[in-house]
């Protein structure tokens, strides 16, 4: 017996582009929810970003957008055209969610907006993904300024606290601002949905790329308003727990985290320097802050004798150390392995497989799966359409007048 995901019956339109809303989608998909993707004539940009493999046909993709569309049906409307729009309004009526993340006032010029959509379909959940949000949750003076990954780490505030030092603000690797701001949608989209099952109405999930990024970093957040101290970039290393940051290992760097209370004991007897655990310069927090560089000098003096092999077999199990795993090491990982973090996934036009991200959310009876790559440009318009009650005859009209593809 098929054993049905979590989130099996639920239907949702994924009128989304880039990065940010096709991720919040696919973490829906992921776990079993119908994910539509409603693209124009054109296409997602993300379908020309990133490698691809050699010798791709034209109905091909790129890397990222296979990264953040597998497990959806994808179709093509022109929602410019009027018709465009009624075809999308009858898919709108069986929808449980809608999710876009257009520039502030798209869909309105549109006359596709919440307003509109929920007298189609009082039960819709309908989030969107600025940059600076929309009017729900209270309108920003930036509203109609575009925003990026880029854009919403420096705003939100997680540039001012990474990088080497204060006068280097640095952004994160990888597409913290649009990966965040996706799991932060993903979660609202499924408040508002448990919240509809019980008053059989839907609402309007406002997320703010600047926001999510904000929420995360609660160093400019909370702690600013107890200390009144502005937080700056300090490196890997955390200032106020030492050692916790990178240390030298005989093989090139490494990170370790020795935790207050009995961490410390145990990370000196592991050593081979008991005699730290009382010396009044290293027993207390504030004494190996004010030392910071005789503590890392200590313990470098022992990373820095073995390898990253060996030491995470010498301190597994009793203090937190991890290498700095790059691409290559992640794909040759037990761990991730164990895990499913990296699933062969086919790609249209080639026989090889190549890995993907994998389901990072493990749910024991209703687990989710990476099911079938991401969708050719219109590769369900017609199947989709059909299920929603259009006729063939229908269907060869829409397409002669590039209505759809």
């Amino acid at each position: 017996m098929t054993t049905k995901s979590a989130l099996s019956g639920i239907r949702v339109l994924d009128v989304t582009q880039a990065y940010a809303g096709p991720f919040c989608s696919q973490l829906l998909a992921d776990h079993g929810a119908d994910v539509i993707k409603v693209e124009g004539p054109a296409g997602d940009i993300n379908r020309q970003l990133g490698p691809r493999p050699k010798n791709s046909p034209p109905n091909a993709f790129a890397a990222l957008f296979q990264h953040c569309n597998r497990n959806k049906r994808g179709i093509v409307i022109d929602l410019k055209t009027e018709e465009g729009k009624e075809v999308f309004l009858e898919l709108v009526k069986n929808a449980n969610v809608l999710i876009e993340n257009f520039r502030y006032g798209v869909m309105e010029r549109l006359g596709l907006n919440y307003e509109v959509l929920s007298k189609v379909n009082p039960r819709l959940v309908y989030t969107s993904i600025r940059g600076y949000g929309d009017n729900a949750g209270g309108k920003s003076p930036w509203a109609t300024f575009p925003a990026v990954d880029m854009i919403a780490q420096a705003y939100g505030g997680i540039m001012s606290i990474t990088g080497p030092d204060e006068n280097t603000p640095t952004k994160v690797g990888g597409g913290l601002g649009d990966t965040v701001p996706g799991l932060w949608a993903a979660y609202g989209t499924m408040l508002a949905l448990f919240e509809a099952q019980k008053s059989g109405k839907g609402q309007y999930v406002d997320i703010a790329m600047a926001d999510a990024i904000l929420a995360m970093c609660e160093g400019v957040s909370t702690f600013y308003g107890y200390s009144e101290e502005i937080p700056h970039p300090s490196g890997n290393r955390l200032a106020e727990i030492v050692p916790f940051g990178t240390v030298r290992v005989k093989d090139g760097i490494a990170a370790i985290a020795v935790p207050p209370g009995r961490g410390w004991a145990v990370f000196c007897e592991i050593i081979g320097r008991p005699d730290l655990i009382e010396d009044p310069e290293f027993a207390t927090i504030p004494a190996r802050v004010k030392n910071t560089a005789k503590v890392y000098e200590v313990t470098e003096a022992f990373t820095s004798q073995h390898s990253k092999a060996e030491l995470m077999e010498i301190f597994g199990g009793k203090v937190p150390f991890s290498p700095i795993m790059d691409a290559k090491d992640i794909h040759n990982d037990p761990h991730f392995a164990a895990r499913q973090m990296l699933v062969p996934i086919e790609h249209p036009g080639t026989d090889k497989k190549f890995n993907t991200i994998g389901v990072t959310a493990k749910l024991s009876r209703t687990p989710g799966a990476v099911r079938h790559r991401a969708p050719t440009l219109g590769e369900h318009t017609d199947a989709v359409l059909q299920e929603a009650g259009f006729s063939k005859d229908d269907l060869e009209r829409l397409h002669s007048q590039n209505i759809i593809k």
